[in-house]
């Protein structure tokens, strides 16, 4: 897949992922063991008929803490042979030991995975300095191009400005998957680096499109995936009140796929689809009869409803 530099925002940034990635669930067996087969069909789904233009596999919506390294090898194999060839498989390598995710990071490129999805290292609080050395640690560690993680609700600590603009001078460090919600530090990175930005709130990619992002990595995206990737090819057309009514359909699920753990309300979701999903690992535990009701209701007030 080549690059898509079209219509891209100011100071040249590309879409090296494309304008829809979506963080996939990991299918699991009945009894909780990995379901190759069934990945290989999800992606298929994903891509094909959501339109997504890369997947996020071995992130924290794909219950990384509770897979093996075995296991997220033999998934990221399996997905490039399903989709590589029409789709950029992004593995996600993030943890808080640099040396671990520098493990990681060689694993997937060998595994054959076109980008890595990198998070800021969690619960230990490094300093901005820690941060600066961990990322280029892992970008130095492969050929292959990176994205930064920046969701301080979850890691414990924000990656600063300065940070990322001394980061995007890493030629091998080329975008943010951005849940910081802090659209004015956005702002600055955006108009002082080449650093593709993509939404990390599933909610706030239009107002991100409006600053400069280039898309999203989703995780409603697993059923929003082809009406999203309408709204963000809406706002670059410059439609705007199209791309708005888009938003605005769209956010009952954009929001509700997180009224408790995404990956719970996903599995859900793709379960009453008939789709492979399979029950998710503890520490989570499976989506309640009120949760899976209340999901539906949520697709059906995004014109999206799921089977009865």
């Amino acid at each position: 897949m080549t690059h898509d530099h079209s219509a891209a925002p100011s100071r040249g940034a590309s879409r090296p992922f494309g304008r829809v990635m979506t963080a996939m669930v990991t299918p699991f067996t009945p009894d909780g063991g990995l379901d190759l087969d069934g990945a290989a069909r999800l992606a298929e789904y994903l891509v094909d008929e959501q339109g997504n233009d890369a997947l996020v596999l071995n992130g924290t919506t794909g219950e990384s803490p509770t897979t093996t390294e075995a296991e997220k090898e033999s998934l990221i194999r399996t997905v490039v042979e399903a989709v590589g060839d029409r789709a950029r498989i992004v593995a996600g390598v993030g943890t808080n030991d640099t040396r671990h995710t520098v493990e990681l990071a060689t694993q997937a490129e060998k595994a054959g995975a076109h980008g890595l999805l990198v998070v800021t290292p969690y619960y230990n609080k490094p300093p901005q300095a820690g941060l600066l050395r961990h990322f280029t640690t892992v970008a130095d560690a492969t050929g292959l191009p990176v994205m930064l993680y920046d969701i301080p609700h979850r890691a414990g600590v924000a990656i600063a400005t300065e940070t990322l603009v001394k980061l995007a001078e890493h030629g091998r460090i080329v975008a943010v998957k951005d849940a910081k919600g802090d659209l004015f530090a956005t702002s600055e990175v955006l108009s002082r680096t080449d650093l593709a930005y993509y939404s990390g709130e599933d909610a706030l990619t239009l107002p991100m499109l409006s600053i400069g992002a280039v898309g999203v990595v989703g995780t409603s995206t697993h059923f929003t995936g082809a009406l999203t990737k309408q709204m963000i090819e809406a706002f670059e057309a410059g439609d705007n009140a199209g791309a708005l009514a888009l938003h605005r359909r769209l956010l009952p699920l954009y929001t509700g796929i997180f009224r408790t753990q995404g990956t719970i309300l996903v599995k859900a979701g793709l379960g009453a689809q008939g789709r492979p999903a399979g029950p998710v690992r503890p520490p989570l535990v499976d989506a309640t009869g009120d949760e899976l009701a209340q999901l539906r209701a949520d697709c059906a007030a995004a014109g999206l409803p799921l089977p009865e």
